[in-house]
């Protein structure tokens, strides 16, 4: 499964950086691609949505799911 987050918080590579370990920690997720510019976090993989926003959010970043 693929979806795609909105992340917002960012400002700099190291944001992307710690969104990217945050988002690859999460159990079932096979890969990961964050862009600073656009804000969204693309995911493959059959992690919970919840479970994918909650490790954004304790990073200090806030996600929403993008339809």
């Amino acid at each position: 499964m693929k979806m795609t987050l909105a992340i917002t918080g960012m400002t700099c590579d190291n944001c992307v950086k710690h969104v990217t370990n945050a988002l690859s920690s999460v159990e079932g997720v096979r890969s990961v691609k964050v862009d600073l510019a656009s804000g969204l976090g693309e995911i493959e993989g059959d992690a919970p949505v919840a479970s994918l926003i909650a490790a954004i959010e304790d990073e200090g970043y806030q996600a929403r799911t993008v339809e």
